[in-house]
């Protein structure tokens, strides 16, 4: 383009060429260019539209009076100089022209082209933002557990597994899956700037699968996600997953809420999990603590689960309601444990009842110490003949029919620690009540 414009502004002297031959000579090469086919003139043809303008101040005519004068006098040779100047300079723009217009192809005029900004439909704008403001919330945890060398018998900390997470609030709180943490000897945590720290478990709840770590941050690194609500979710809206699935960098998928009220089980104490959302959101191997979040970014969800018998994303995932996670966060940070209450015994398989014909909960064992014990619930144990005899089989807790575990846990999971519950139970061929006094979880180690 620059040649161009400076072949422009020379061909617009007057000492170069006249306008006429400047219109013919532009209107040749527009033809030129709309006809590819056509014959092109020579690039020389602006210097020859000079010829006669030469001849006339630097060539004697046939019917000179002076037949032994100079051929070109002194004055002559000057406006020979100037003429010869003008006419170089008119040459190397015509040429540069003449190669700009006729020369140059579609490709080469391409490169010239600006591209102009992409343009994105309204809900793409719309998750380009979310990702961008809720990544800085999410972090990339790493999991050492101590390893000793089978050799050198040197003790070492190697990964044992990763996931993600996300920032509670500004006093450095992550929360987590905790099947993401179990089994940890050291625990790291990296934020989206790539600043690693070291963290230390504040609490975890192995019942429900949520773990409280705590790092040492600077509070400008932290930026707490939006809480949500997940009580008035519905089947069909859309969910977004961030995570670091396979430890790549920060990823985002999306989907819908494919279900709600779903029930999984603890992956440490199979106690089920009740409310559990269901979504197709991709949630691979990685995903797992990370937030799963609603269109306007708030958080509704922790990722912790899939199903699928090869281990990859089959379209079915499972996300803790935030309803749940707050009431258990909150807890955590106070005391470092969750105070749920427990009826204190060990029951058989629901198969193993099933078989019986019976329908209800099977006591197994029943500790003196507990609450059940205290009260006087019977578990099951052998004669001195070595015949097995069944204890006592739970069939309702306050008067809610109790038809297999989940259904006792369900019912334990809305009372508190020090409730008095009436347990129902079939002993032998009768059935009778007692008043239980629930007592709080033991501590976890």
């Amino acid at each position: 383009m620059a040649s161009t414009s400076a072949a422009l502004v020379l061909l617009s002297s007057p000492t170069a060429i006249t306008a006429s031959s400047t219109a013919r000579f532009f209107s040749t090469a527009a033809a030129t260019r709309a006809h590819p086919s056509a014959p092109r003139p020579s690039p020389l043809r602006p210097l020859l539209l000079l010829l006669p303008k030469f001849h006339s101040h630097c060539l004697p005519t046939a019917s000179s009076s002076s037949p032994r004068k100079p051929l070109f006098p002194i004055s002559l040779h000057a406006d020979l100089l100037s003429a010869a100047r003008d006419s170089l300079f008119v040459f190397v723009a015509s040429l540069a022209l003449s190669v700009s217009v006729f020369v140059s192809d579609v490709g080469s005029a391409s490169a010239f082209v600006v591209t102009t900004p992409r343009k994105l439909q309204t809900d793409e704008l719309a998750t380009v933002r979310l990702f961008q403001e809720n990544t800085p919330s999410v972090v990339y945890i790493t999991n050492l557990a101590v390893r000793q060398d089978a050799f050198t018998l040197d003790v070492l900390e190697v990964p044992q597994g990763s996931g993600s997470g996300f920032v509670w609030d500004k006093d450095g709180h992550i929360v987590t899956n905790y099947h993401v943490i179990r089994g940890a000897s050291d625990l790291r945590v990296t934020l989206a700037d790539q600043a690693t720290y070291e963290a230390k478990v504040v609490g975890f709840d192995q019942d429900k699968d949520v773990a409280v770590l705590r790092i040492d941050a600077p509070k400008d690194k932290l930026r707490p996600i939006p809480i949500g609500v997940s009580a008035d979710l519905l089947v069909g809206q859309k969910v977004y997953a961030i995570g670091n699935p396979f430890g790549l960098d920060h990823t985002l998928t999306t989907g819908v809420i494919s279900g709600l009220r779903r029930e999984i089980s603890s992956a440490a104490t199979g106690r089920p999990i009740q409310d559990v959302i269901q979504t197709d959101a991709a949630i691979n191997p990685g995903n797992s603590g990370g937030p799963l979040l609603d269109s306007s970014g708030s958080l509704i969800g922790i990722n912790t689960a899939i199903y699928s018998p090869s281990g990859a994303s089959s379209g079915v995932g499972f996300s803790i309601p935030v309803d749940t996670v707050g009431g258990i966060v909150d807890q955590l940070v106070r005391f470092g444990k969750v105070t749920r209450p427990i009826l204190g015994i060990k029951f058989a398989p629901d198969q193993s009842v099933e078989q019986l014909g019976v329908s209800g909960v099977l006591v197994l064992d029943a500790p003196a110490s507990g609450p059940a014990g205290k009260a006087g619930l019977q578990p099951t144990k052998r004669d001195s003949y070595g015949r097995l005899i069944l204890g006592d089989i739970i069939t309702s807790v306050n008067g809610k029919k109790v038809t297999n575990g989940s259904d006792l846990y369900r019912i334990l999971d809305q009372c508190k620690v020090g409730d008095t519950v009436i347990v129902e139970v079939l002993r032998g061929d009768h059935k009778e009540k007692l008043p239980v006094v629930l007592e709080p979880k033991p501590d976890e180690s």
